[in-house]
């Protein structure tokens, strides 16, 4: 079984924060995929469903960001899974908009919500970061996360929620590095039309001389270069 967690601040107020981008993930993972309508459960809302053959539950914690472990955690203890068996989705600022990575463990980065999941199971959980990118300045840090997406962010946002789900069928089947690849390289296709570098040449076949004129059999010039070259054969 596999648990998707995204996570965010419940009610309307807060819903088109950049700190909500994992709820906008769930959501959109719910829309398109056949699962149960959402619930009250586990101290949040969720939603079973397959995906890639595997039972999921889509989970957002209505404990706000700061408590997201006690949610997420009760989930776990009930069905009796593993850390690794848990992804969570959240908010990056240290990524460019619009970027997605996935690790497993690691430190919080300074997230109260990773800090209180790793709190309740452990840091072994399975991470999807989605970046919403740094402000520039530390003391707009807050307004910034807290803050909704601009109207031009959905020019990056929507495309990156709508590929998400699309392929998340590939982490139910553990394969988190060809789930990554595979967003990376639907919303950055010039990366796969580029070449690939050629392979430079030694410097022994740069100076060999591909295009040898052929030397006169018979004639003049043939009885001269026979002369020249006599006793060097």
């Amino acid at each position: 079984m596999l648990i998707i967690a995204g996570l965010g601040n419940p009610g309307p107020k807060y819903a088109g924060h950049r700190h909500n981008i994992g709820f906008m993930a769930a959501d959109e993972i719910h829309r398109r995929h056949n699962f149960s309508p959402w619930r009250s459960r586990f101290q949040g809302e969720c939603a079973e469903g397959m995906l890639g053959g595997e039972k999921t539950l889509l989970l957002k914690p209505s404990t706000y960001m700061n408590e997201s472990g006690r949610s997420v955690g009760e989930a776990v203890r009930f069905y009796k899974i593993a850390p690794e068996d848990v992804v969570v989705i959240y908010d990056e600022l240290d990524l460019p908009p619009g970027k997605l990575r996935m690790k497993k463990g690691g430190g919080t980065g300074g997230h109260n919500g990773i800090r209180s999941i790793d709190a309740h199971i452990g840091k072994d959980f399975r991470r999807m970061r989605l970046g919403i990118g740094h402000p520039g300045d530390k003391a707009r840090v807050t307004g910034h996360v807290l803050g909704d997406f601009a109207k031009k962010d959905h020019d990056w946002l929507e495309p990156l929620l709508a590929t998400v789900a699309e392929n998340v069928s590939l982490l139910a089947n553990g394969e988190d590095s060809s789930f990554a690849n595979k967003v990376h390289m639907a919303l950055a296709p010039d990366d796969a039309e580029r070449p690939k570098k050629q392979k430079k040449q030694s410097h022994v076949r740069q100076a060999r001389p591909t295009n040898v004129p052929e030397l006169p059999k018979s004639g003049p010039m043939a009885d001269m270069l026979k002369k020249i070259f006599k006793g060097k054969e």
